[in-house]
């Protein structure tokens, strides 16, 4: 049995997340875990939210609440949802918790002893129509590099060039867009990642199985330019972790907090201990999966992600890591994806343009959202979501291929040997050239699977769904039963057991549609079909059953329409 570890990005805690973030990393995060599951392997799951910062500190002020109470308050949402679209997390975390400000400090005292942490003196810049220091990302201005009107002070989302944001063009603040902007003088702490250039670049070197998307990206930043920098680590804030040495005060640094991509991803790994506390278990339950001196040498680690997280898992997190000195656990595997579009443009809150979450919820169950986003994962490009694609994905892939065999079959079982699996005749040559392709199909299922490949494995789950409805056009069990009622009832028993089968195979992607299928069928037997001809023998001559309801109902024409109206938002 092998274990895996898998590990989804952190979603901001300020507000509802749209249906690009959910396919860009959670939600592939979850079909992976599943499978790996249904596999028989071992598997910790984890996510959680990221808490700290100014934005929060921002949305906050705007909710008029106090910024620990709004944090809690969205946690409390986000993991409803999580919940709604069946993300199978094993824990839900949260990066403001104790665990994660213990660990935290734990590393900052670890890189200062090994010489990574340098205080530095710099000018940084000074609202004086907002009263505070701004953080990097809280300046907007123009990209010199590519003359990007809406580049941040740390990075430009166009071009990706990493920034400072002195930097910048006309530069403003995103608070109030003031431009009264002054450099002032204030002592930070800075992670010396130029240290760790060749280390860490022999280390991406040494990952030959990585997408391009995520070796290009971290290699940009390793190469080009000036190659990597040092990076701030604290900021001028309220509301973050302390800055400590382990538990020890941090002189110079009073009333100073962690940056917050310096205590994030270190949540991933207190998301764990957070697991193990909430579970009344061990530290050396959750050690065992992070700390290569536990156990977790035996541990492959996946992360996944969209391509703007990239640079900090492959460059600034594991500096964090390999800098420390320690044995925790380095990722294996980063699985990242490019940005889903929406009908022709971007998501955009501001202009209530575009599909969250929570709205999707409203409008349809989750798995006609997770085949549709899984289907189309933007992996090697950039995607886009419409409303006519997605009615047209819905309506012939789960109404029209699986829906309607399962709705055939069982109406016709119904009507001519009842609720029942019915016994009599055997297999013959169509069932084995059915067998066969199964076989070749659910193979390279499995392969696709492993590897990650999302839109490969969602087309041949379709295949083998096509497959069923290809064995019975050919076999016509309502002409046979006519002449042949064992034969007949030999293939409705196969396509009962392919009902089964389907919906094993098919519960990384449609997790409630496989549930109802399972219960339809009057079994708990979910094994894995290894061997695809026992398999198809799971359900025996004599098993009750029950039609099951729709499975999956059409998207209509005027409900398309509908949808396509209220999700317009105000265009430029």
């Amino acid at each position: 049995m092998a274990r895996h570890l898998i590990t989804s990005a952190i979603p901001y805690i300020n507000g509802i997340k749209h249906l690009g973030n959910l396919v860009g990393s959670q939600l592939p995060a979850d079909l992976f875990a599943r499978f790996q599951r249904a596999r028989g392997n071992e598997v910790l799951f984890l996510c959680a939210t990221d808490e700290h910062g100014t934005p929060a500190e921002l949305a906050a002020a705007k909710a008029g609440k106090p910024v620990d109470e709004y944090c809690a308050e969205m946690w409390g949402i986000q993991a409803e949802i999580a919940k709604g679209f069946r993300l199978s997390f094993d824990h839900f975390g949260r990066s403001s918790s104790e665990q994660n400000r213990k660990l935290t400090q734990h590393f900052a005292g670890r890189l200062a002893a090994e010489g990574l942490i340098e205080e530095v003196t710099e000018n940084q810049v000074y609202s004086n129509g907002d009263g505070r220091f701004l953080p990097d990302r809280y300046i907007e201005g123009t990209c010199p590099n590519c003359g990007f009107e809406s580049a941040r002070g740390d990075q430009c989302d166009n071009c990706t060039k990493q920034l400072d944001p002195i930097d910048l063009i006309d530069a403003r603040s995103t608070i109030s867009g003031s431009t009264d902007l002054e450099r002032r003088e204030t002592k930070h702490l800075h992670l010396r990642q130029s240290l760790m250039k060749d280390q860490l670049n022999d280390w991406i070197e040494s990952k030959h199985d990585w997408p391009i998307l995520t070796t290009s990206i971290a290699k940009k930043w390793l190469h080009d330019g000036d190659g990597l920098q040092d990076r701030g680590i604290t900021r001028d804030l309220s509301w973050g972790v302390p800055v400590k040495k382990g538990d020890a005060d941090w002189p110079g640094m009073e009333g100073k907090v962690f940056y917050v991509w310096f205590d994030a991803p270190i949540e991933y790994i207190a998301c764990a201990n957070e697991w193990t506390d909430a579970k009344g278990l061990s530290d050396a339950d959750w050690q065992r999966w992070w700390r290569t001196d536990m156990g977790a040498q035996d541990v492959r680690y996946t992360q996944f992600m969209g391509k703007d997280n990239v640079p900090f898992h492959t460059l600034s997190f594991p500096v964090t890591i390999l800098g420390s000195g320690e044995p925790w656990k380095l990722v294996d595997y980063i699985k990242s994806f490019n940005y889903l579009n929406y009908d022709g443009g971007q998501f955009s809150t501001s202009r209530g343009r575009g599909v969250f979450m929570d709205q999707a919820l409203e409008i349809l169950p989750s798995d006609y959202w997770r085949w549709w986003l899984l289907s189309h994962a933007p992996e090697s490009s950039d995607s886009e979501f419409t409303w006519e694609n997605f009615q047209s994905s819905v309506n012939k892939d789960l109404a029209d291929v699986l829906g309607n065999f399962v709705s055939r079959v069982t109406k016709f079982c119904r009507s001519k040997f009842g609720e029942v699996v019915p016994d009599g005749g055997t297999w013959g040559a169509p069932e084995q050239a059915l067998i066969a392709e199964l076989t070749t199909r659910i193979r390279a299922y499995e392969g696709h699977m492993e590897a990650m490949e999302v839109r490969k494995s969602a087309s041949e789950l379709r295949a083998i769904w096509a497959a069923g409805n290809e064995y019975l056009q050919e076999a016509a069990p309502w002409s046979s039963f006519k002449t042949d009622p064992d034969q007949a009832a030999a293939q409705i028993r196969m396509a009962l057991n392919l009902i089964r089968l389907y919906a094993v195979l098919s519960e990384p992607f449609i997790p409630d549609a496989s549930a109802a299928l399972m219960t339809a069928m009057q079994t708990d037997d979910d094994t894995w079909p290894d061997d695809v001809a026992a398999a198809l023998g799971a359900l025996p001559a004599g098993l009750g059953f029950t039609v099951p309801e729709v499975t999956f109902r059409k998207i209509t024409d005027d409900e398309r329409e509908d949808w396509q109206t209220r999700f317009a938002g105000v265009r430029d």
